[in-house]
C-alpha cells in the first residue's frame, strides 16, 4: 500500500456546493505503482476530483515528486515522494450503473482469471466515468464481479469496440504498465477507412492534444512540438468507396490511428470528429451506425510466466465486410 506521511496542513471546512478541502499529502510510491504515470497515479488516488481538475494542478506545478515538478507523462519509481496539494473534493456517490449495460457487459466478457478479465468492449460505452458521464466500463465490470480492486490498465475510445483488459489486482496492473513502458505490448486494430487504400504505409506524424474546451480533446498533427507516434496501415479487402484494414500501433496516443488515417486522406468511416462528413452522412441510411473502428488483439507477456504470452483476439462481425458491398 502507498505510505502516507504527515501531512502538512489541517483538512479545511467543508466548501459550498458539497464539497470538501482536501489537505496536503505527502505519499510515497509502493511497488504497485512503479513505472505509473504521475496522471493516472493522481486520477486513482482522487477519484471524485475531475479529471480536468487533476491535470491543471499538474500543469501549474502544485503537484512535486521529490520536490521537483514535474510534467503529466512523468513515470513514478517505488519510494518517490509525491505532494499533493490541497484539492476540492466532490461528495462521493454511488455509482448507479443501468442494468441493461449491467447486462451487455456481461454478455461481452471473453475471459477472466486471477489477474484479468477481458471484454469484447461494446461500441457507445465509455471505458471510465468522466464529465458527463456518470459511469464506464471499470464501474460495469467491478459491479458485476463485486470487487472494487479491478482498474483499467489501457483505454478505448468511446466510439471503439474490442479486446480490452482490465486488471483485478494492484500487482496485475503494474506488470502490465511496466510491459506497456518496455514496448511488450502488441496491439492490433481493424478500420474501415474511406477511398480504396491498397499500399501499406507506416505513418509517423506526431501528434499534439489541443483543448478545444476544458474537458475535451482534439488531437492534430504537429511536427514542431506534437510527440511521436507511429501507426502501419496494411489492406486486406477494398471495395468501391471503403476499404477493410489491419492496423499496427507502436504507441498508443489519443486518437492515434483516427488522426493518421485522417492525415493520410482515409479517414475511418463514421468518425465524426476526424472523418468525411459526405460519406458519414451516407452511413445514417445504412442499418449500422457506428465508427468502424474495432481493437481484434492484443498480446501480452504472462503475469505468473514471462515467456508466455496472454493472446486475445475478437474479429470483426459480418456487418464490416457488408459495408464493403456497398
Amino acid at each position: 500500500m502507498n505510505a502516507e506521511l504527515p501531512e502538512s496542513e489541517s483538512l479545511r471546512s467543508n466548501d459550498a456546493g458539497g464539497q470538501t478541502r482536501s489537505p496536503v499529502r505527502n505519499v510515497e510510491v509502493s511497488a504497485d505503482h512503479n513505472g505509473q504515470r504521475i496522471d493516472n497515479f493522481l486520477i486513482a488516488i482522487l477519484k471524485t476530483v475531475p479529471r480536468s481538475l487533476v491535470y491543471r494542478i499538474l500543469r501549474t506545478g502544485q503537484v512535486r515528486v521529490n520536490k521537483g515538478r514535474i510534467k503529466p507523462s512523468f513515470r513514478l519509481t517505488e519510494g518517490d515522494i509525491v505532494r499533493i496539494p490541497p484539492v476540492s473534493v466532490p461528495e462521493h456517490k454511488a455509482v448507479r450503473v443501468p442494468k441493461s449495460v449491467i447486462s451487455a457487459v456481461t454478455d461481452a466478457v471473453l475471459d477472466e482469471d486471477q489477474n484479468w478479465i477481458v471484454i469484447n468492449k461494446p461500441v457507445g460505452l465509455a471505458a471510465h466515468a468522466g464529465t458527463g458521464i456518470d459511469f464506464g466500463i471499470v464501474d460495469a465490470v467491478k459491479e458485476i464481479f463485486a470487487d472494487p480492486s479491478i482498474s483499467l490498465v489501457h483505454r478505448l475510445d468511446r466510439a471503439t469496440s474490442g479486446v480490452m483488459v482490465l486488471a483485478r489486482n494492484r500487482t496485475a496492473a503494474a506488470h502490465f504498465h511496466q510491459v506497456l513502458i518496455e514496448g511488450r505490448v502488441k496491439k492490433q486494430y481493424a478500420a474501415l477507412l474511406c477511398g480504396r487504400f491498397t499500399e501499406p504505409c507506416t505513418v509517423t506524424a506526431k501528434l499534439r492534444k489541443t483543448h478545444p474546451t476544458p474537458n475535451e480533446n482534439q488531437v492534430v498533427v504537429d511536427p514542431v512540438e506534437g510527440k511521436s507516434a507511429t501507426s502501419h496501415f496494411k489492406c486486406r479487402k477494398s471495395g468501391k468507396r471503403f476499404s477493410l484494414v489491419d492496423v499496427e500501433i507502436e504507441t498508443g496516443r489519443t486518437h492515434q490511428i483516427r488522426v493518421h488515417a485522417a492525415s493520410i486522406g482515409h479517414p475511418v468511416l463514421g468518425d465524426e470528429r476526424y472523418g468525411n462528413e459526405k460519406l458519414n452522412k451516407s452511413l445514417r441510411q445504412m442499418p449500422v451506425q457506428r465508427m468502424f473502428l474495432h481493437a481484434r488483439a492484443l498480446t501480452f507477456p504472462d503475469l505468473s510466466n514471462g515467456d508466455r504470452r496472454c493472446e486475445y483476439h475478437v474479429p470483426v462481425d459480418a456487418a464490416w465486410h457488408e459495408m464493403l458491398a456497398n
